[in-house]
């Protein structure tokens, strides 16, 4: 007997093939209520059609906090960066504009050098424990962030000092020229008093810190059970309004449980085929069609400035991978318009490199540098045998999330063509990658790899250093043997701002490199694609950062509704296809 996740997918499967090739695409990109034909999930000779119905949540939220209401929310990869800014305050926050950014506790600022940064402060803020934020709130955090920086960018090396000027006015001190203070700014986050003197800041590779539950940060809410940090991590974390956040018009729902260590297609049947359990969720993009049919949930989907990072080991592992014609033919060997059709359900774009298409500074490249399957198919019969007489009897081991386990299946078919064996380990949490991950380039990793994968989403917001992170070969994101040609090309990045004429062409240098040396594993930039509870009004930014605040339930959301929920609310609904913004790269 076939099991109901099975059955599932072979009904889907029919309602696709179906809606292609009678209906054209499922839904349109312009998300218009035009009539949609979709085939029901029933005996594939009986298919009938039937009308996907309007998203008409939004016409029935309460426009406040409503009492009791629960949203819970699976987030697979960089969870404490997802929701940080949910429960910390900083400078600024990050947005879904064009710049990447708004003002949070700053209310204004004016650059008045090359190294000289002053700010107007939010009046009227409480910390989450009742306590006043002011400048003195800033000078003291500032003091306890250069006693213990985080390590990830230059940040660490280029900030100097924090002066008060008045009771709501400070300003910041750089020891150099810095384009990328303001990206960094949003990371450097205001705690109260009462935490800097239990955990403090932490002097780790990873940031912010959500390293206790407790009253004390500025967001909307407050960390009630759990804790979130890039190393270690808790199965679940709960968050409660904090009712003395300075913008009243936030949060909408009271209770957010986050979950970091589901299964992932446990918590996908968990969106779809349940209601309570989750409401918001990553899903591979096979299962668009499942989403669309599930009584309980609906498709959102949109482009994002989020990469695929699959580093090569070439500090300790395979000594094969330190051969330049090796990691190209590793690159070459993989079809990315294959992997983009079968494995992302077209739910992303071709890309040579890890950095999404969509960062500033990134025009040059997409004009001038391909993805090397595009260059040459290497399913040809010449090109195929040249790869497999260079990879012939390769055997590297992988780690990934269980996340990623349909992307390395249809990876292990296209390496295996030209002789490579994979053997691969599956874990369900992010923090058993980071470890193997954060220890290699020092060359103390306990765990041996050749090549390991994470979602490396934008957690810098609208800048391409997210992804070239790993490209700086003496930081312990980094798995690339030392390269001093790449680090220059990345401190002339550091130098300039993204509105910085330069800054494509710096951008290109880095690329390029790069991709010659064939440092990591390339594939497509991913779409977001989520199944959201039908009830739930959630609008995913293109980057690292749920708007957990904005999140809205109706009065038939499960967590508020009184009786079942009713059947015509089951009923198959549109796709929601969020756009950028007008005047964005799409």
């Amino acid at each position: 007997m076939r099991s109901p996740t099975l059955e599932n997918r072979l009904g889907g499967l029919c309602i696709l093939i179906a809606a292609i090739a009678t209906a054209g695409p499922i839904v349109p990109a312009n998300g218009q209520a035009n009539r949609q034909d979709v085939r029901h999930s029933g005996d594939p000779a009986r298919l009938r059609p039937v009308q996907l119905r309007e998203d008409d949540a939004e016409r029935r939220f309460v426009d406040r906090l409503v009492p009791g209401s629960h949203v819970k929310v699976f987030i697979p990869s960089l969870p404490y960066i997802y929701i940080s800014h949910a429960i910390n305050g900083a400078m600024i926050k990050p947005s879904d504009n064009a710049r990447g950014w708004e003002y949070d506790m700053a209310t204004s600022h004016t650059q008045i050098d090359d190294t000289t940064y002053e700010f107007k402060l939010r009046r009227g803020v409480k910390f989450q424990d009742g306590t006043p934020f002011d400048a003195d709130a800033v000078v003291r955090n500032m003091d306890a962030f250069k006693k213990a920086p985080t390590l990830y960018s230059k940040i660490d090396k280029v900030f100097d000092r924090c002066e008060k000027v008045d009771p709501f006015t400070v300003r910041f001190f750089l020891t150099e020229k810095y384009g990328c203070f303001m990206n960094d700014l949003i990371w450097m986050q205001f705690y109260s008093d009462d935490y800097l003197k239990i955990k403090g800041w932490n002097g780790k590779a990873t940031c912010p810190n959500l390293s206790a539950p407790g009253p004390y940060g500025l967001g909307p809410y407050v960390l009630t059970e759990g804790y979130v940090e890039g190393d270690r991590q808790t199965p679940k974390a709960v968050l409660k309004a904090n009712p003395y956040y300075w913008d009243t018009r936030y949060p909408k729902v009271e209770t957010i449980t986050v979950f970091t260590e589901l299964d992932s297609r446990q918590a996908k049947d968990r969106v779809l085929e349940t209601e309570g359990d989750l409401d918001i969720a990553f899903i591979p993009p096979e299962y668009k069609v499942d989403t669309i049919l599930s009584p309980y949930a609906k498709l959102v989907t949109s482009p994002t400035t989020n990469n695929i990072a699959i580093h090569m080991n070439l500090i300790n592992g395979n000594p094969k991978l330190l051969d330049v014609q090796v990691r190209r033919a590793l690159n070459e060997a993989l079809h990315q318009r294959n992997l983009w059709h079968f494995v992302f359900d077209r739910e992303a774009t071709l890309s040579p490199t890890q950095a999404s298409p969509y960062f500033p500074g990134m025009n040059k490249v997409t004009q001038l540098i391909k993805p090397y399957s595009e260059l040459q198919d290497p399913y040809q019969p010449a090109k195929r045998a040249q790869l497999k007489s260079l990879l012939d009897g390769l055997r590297l081991k992988v780690l990934t999330q269980n996340r990623y386990m349909d992307l390395w299946r249809g990876i292990e078919t296209q390496l295996g063509y030209v002789g490579v064996q994979l053997d691969i380990e599956e874990v369900k949490s992010e923090k058993e990658i980071f470890d193997p991950l954060l220890t290699t380039n020092q060359d103390q990793n306990e765990v041996q790899w050749d090549l390991l994968i994470w979602g490396n989403d934008d957690w810098f917001f609208n800048h391409p250093f997210t992804a070239f992170l790993v490209y700086r070969t003496h930081n312990v994101w980094s798995t690339i043997f030392p390269d001093p040609v790449l680090d220059g090309y990345i401190e002339q990045m550091f130098q300039a701002s993204v509105e910085d004429p330069q800054f494509d062409e710096i951008t290109f240098r880095i690329v390029k490199h790069v991709y010659d040396q064939a440092y990591m594993l390339f594939v497509p930039t991913p779409n977001n694609v989520f199944a959201v509870n039908k009830e739930v009004g959630f609008k995913p930014y293109r980057m690292a950062c749920y708007p957990l605040w904005k999140i809205q339930v109706t009065d038939q959301h499960w967590s508020v509704r009184r009786g079942p929920y009713p059947q015509s609310r089951k009923a198959p609904m549109k796709v929601t296809r969020i756009q950028f913004d007008a005047g964005e790269s799409p």
